[in-house]
């Protein structure tokens, strides 16, 4: 009988690893993604951002639920601990290229012609005020910033090892940064495809 039982709680073990080696740390990534933006932008960031004071962690959930959690190794304060690697010689070409360039984006936002859409990536807005050049030139650098952004999105994937698979989530967590960091008057896009002026 306790051979049958131990038999039914057995692919419940094999279940409990096999989430913690397929987990993805969405907290941690959005925090490195926080962290980037910050840094690409940093140059005409007018506000410094305060850190957060200690928060105690939400109690949610039963005892039991709790317990289980633990049990399956996942559980809040491991996703805390979990260190994203962003500091691969592609990731900081590839944030020394966008820091570069913003200078030249921020322009164009301040003036309406592009903005940050819902999937990571700038967009064209209102392009009618701009001259001919002005046109192709915020032209080229969307497509020059969109081109490092899905590279940055993939090597923070390569360098800690996630598949290929979370390469949306990557993009929309991104877009969260990108869209939170904006300023007052940019155009951005929300989570149901709605443009507005933030």
């Amino acid at each position: 009988m306790k051979l049958k039982r131990l038999s039914l709680f057995l692919p419940l073990i094999v279940i409990a690893c096999v989430t913690v080696n397929i987990y993805f740390p969405a907290s941690a990534v959005q925090k490195a993604a926080d962290e980037i933006v910050e840094e690409i932008r940093i140059e005409r960031s007018q506000k410094k951002i305060e850190p957060k004071k200690d928060e105690k962690p939400k109690q949610e959930g039963s005892l039991f639920r709790q317990s289980f959690k633990s049990f399956l190794f996942v559980n809040d304060a491991y996703a805390q601990q979990i260190n994203i690697e962003v500091s691969t010689p592609a990731i900081r070409a590839l944030k020394e290229s966008m820091k570069g360039r913003y200078q030249y984006l921020y322009q164009f936002y301040q003036r309406g012609a592009i903005g940050e859409n819902m999937k990571g990536y700038l967009e064209e807005r209102d392009i009618a005020q701009l001259n001919l050049k002005e046109r192709a030139d915020v032209r080229n650098l969307i497509q020059q910033e969109n081109r490092d952004r899905q590279s940055l999105y993939l090597e923070i994937i390569s360098a800690n090892r996630f598949g290929q698979e979370v390469l949306p989530q990557v993009e929309r967590i991104f877009a969260n940064s990108w869209r939170a960091k904006s300023q007052a008057g940019w155009w951005i896009q929300d989570d149901n495809g709605q443009w507005r002026r933030k």
